[in-house]
């Protein structure tokens, strides 16, 4: 069709523009008739522009003008002016000038939408999805995919200047594992046979490492068959980074750098030069997470000592089993909420406290007592006298400890203490964590901003109770920190690996470690993770085979993309950050996958439906 092209966008007309004659192209955001003025909103991803039918626009185009609903695409060609001063827009971008309208051609229609397009839609998920491409068209959404797209630029950017090659590798490769599910897809020209999808470009990178391309990145596609939840997909993107001749401090310092830069570029935030580093039992200890989020305190504190000397029967069973007890001090400066209409109450009552315990035990606490602390009154008494009076379901426990445990918490006249206790050290640190993380968020302490940290020296392995083997805790792949390798099989619970990850503001931003680039120390890891070397060779026979021929040290890190734009825009799902995502239950309502296929198809890929009797 014949129509006439924008000369200009939506939202670049300013003062600067008056008199000109300009064409915009785009929708209709809202229409207001005043009688003898008609004002519409037209608006493209550029911004929005006021368009005004005056008095003395002829019928034809005043009919035009009245004709037009929310959602019309149409053509606009006229007069930018400046708007009366008791007219002007100061929050709008183009709020000083409206475009006197001389013609508007009708391009398309729009049926009876689903929901406003607005700022933010307040529809329900589901109907979101559906209509996507319409969800798309909000500003919030708009926001965030520009915000994407800058954020991906400004790492190409920056990565060209450090002599970084971008290259692809493959999405059909063989299937091996990895940690997650893969999806698989079948073989058209050879029966019975699959290829899947990457979980990650993990051994591909390693390779490009050993064919001396030695630095190498790509903004990779991953697909992981997992549940999926607010901020994990099954198909998500990272940016994939690898590395010769290097050693950890070598890549933190690139990725330090890295965003140190693009976070200025895109976001205008500084962030310091270097992130804190914490070690991994140091985090999960203080935080009671391997992903903290730093921007507030309340840090965990392990009170085993002292209930070894308290009346806490049920405790010292369970620090006589190898357990330990953890305590957090919410503090009472915090202690209060505020409704919409402003108007204050105590936080901290006992339905609240009860809801806490509830949280912890979802994790793993079997039960949550709570102190409250007051200050003693002033006592003619012995100088050791308590300073404090204790109140609550874990008062009783500590007659006589008022004064230690209160000063080894830091707590103080109006805090609450709440412990919690596990004969197995990570659920206790989890279930604290889950408190602290709670309080955080209800008591208002998370400051804005954006707070990185390190976290090093994870584990090597885990032990897998259902199975009854090791697995590796990250991925098979990872170097052993040089002081186990001589007796790695001896204990490899007490193996730390050379992995590290990236976390900002409570997420996992990035994985990454040191990888193994010597045959046999890789085959040692597999017999470990319960591979013998038959199956080895089966599945990773190709990276051994590599690792004969001159592989350099090397080694990477993955920030994931979806997940970093979401922490940046300030969102609690990465579906905020995705363009066409999925729902809670992996299915796409918009275009109705996963669907199901005709007989044709799956004749030719050599498959069988078997029904499924649930």
């Amino acid at each position: 069709m014949n129509f006439s092209k924008r000369t200009t966008t939506c939202g670049a007309l300013r003062a600067s523009d008056v008199g000109k004659e300009v064409i915009l192209n785009g929708w209709v955001h809202r229409v207001r008739n005043h009688g003898a003025l008609q004002f519409i909103n037209l608006r493209d991803r550029y911004g929005i522009t006021q368009v005004v039918l005056d008095d003395d626009s002829s019928e034809d185009l005043k009919n035009m003008g009245q004709s037009l609903k929310m959602e019309y695409c149409i053509a606009v060609t006229g007069i930018v002016r400046k708007r009366p001063d008791s007219m002007v827009n100061d929050k709008m971008p183009t709020g000083e000038i409206e475009v006197k309208a001389e013609k508007i051609e009708l391009l398309s229609r729009c049926a009876t939408l689903p929901f406003m397009i607005d700022e933010e839609n307040s529809a329900n998920e589901d109907l979101r999805l559906k209509y996507r491409f319409l969800d798309l068209r909000c500003g919030g959404m708009q926001s965030r995919i520009r915000l994407r797209h800058e954020f991906i630029k400004a790492i190409r950017e920056f990565l060209y200047t450090k002599d970084f090659y971008e290259i692809e590798t493959p999405t059909l490769i063989r299937s091996t594992p990895e940690g997650a599910r893969d999806f698989l897809v079948p073989s058209r020209k050879y029966a019975g046979k699959f290829y899947a999808l990457p979980q990650s470009p993990q051994l591909y990178k390693q390779l490009l490492m050993v064919s001396g391309f030695d630095k190498y990145f790509q903004i990779a596609r991953c697909y992981r068959d997992e549940d999926a939840r607010g901020d994990r997909q099954l198909e998500f993107t990272q940016l994939d980074v690898e590395m010769s001749f290097v050693q950890r401090d070598d890549v933190l310092s690139l990725m330090e750098e890295l965003f140190v830069d693009v976070f200025k570029k895109v976001m205008n935030y500084d962030l310091p030069a270097h992130f804190r580093r914490i070690d991994y039992f140091d985090a999960m200890n203080t935080y009671g997470t391997d992903k903290p989020d730093l921007r507030f305190g309340l840090e965990i504190k392990d009170i085993s000592e002292i209930v070894k000397k308290s009346g806490f029967e049920a405790y010292k069973t369970i620090l006589s089993e190898g357990g330990c007890v953890k305590a957090i001090v919410a503090p009472a400066s915090h202690n209060h909420t505020t409704d919409a209409k402003g108007k204050t109450a105590e936080l901290l009552t006992r339905k609240y406290i009860d809801s806490i315990s509830e949280t912890a035990k979802t994790y793993g606490a079997d039960f949550v007592p709570f102190i409250k602390v007051s200050c003693a009154p002033a006592s003619e008494g012995t100088a050791d006298s308590a300073k404090y009076v204790l109140s609550g379901s874990g008062a009783k426990y500590f007659s006589g400890l008022e004064n230690e445990l209160c000063e080894a918490l830091g707590a103080g006249n109006g805090d609450t203490i709440f412990m919690v206790s596990h004969k197995v050290w990570k659920k206790a640190c989890v279930s604290a964590g889950a408190i602290r993380s709670r309080l955080g968020h209800d008591m208002g302490l998370i400051q804005p901003g954006f707070a990185f940290c390190w976290i090093v020296d994870f584990p090597l392995f885990e032990y897998n109770e259902d199975e009854g083997h090791w697995e590796a805790a990250h991925h098979m792949f990872s170097m052993p920190q040089a002081k186990y390798i001589p007796t790695l099989e001896e204990n490899p619970g007490e193996v730390r690996g050379d992995l590290y990850d990236m976390v900002c503001n409570g997420y996992e931003c990035a994985s990454g470690s040191i990888r193994i680039h010597d045959v046999e120390l890789q085959k040692r890891i597999f017999r470990i993770c319960n591979f013998s070397d038959e199956e080895a060779e089966k599945k990773f026979g190709f990276l051994l085979n590599a690792f004969k021929f001159g592989p350099p040290p090397h080694g990477g890190i993955a920030p994931g993309i979806d997940r970093l734009v979401m922490i940046m825009s300030e969102q609690n799902s990465i579906k905020e950050a995705i363009a066409f995502p999925k729902n809670s239950f992996a299915v796409s309502p918009m275009d109705d996958c996963p669907n199901d296929v005709d007989a044709k198809q799956l004749e030719e890929l050599h498959l069988i439906i078997k029904e499924d009797k649930k």
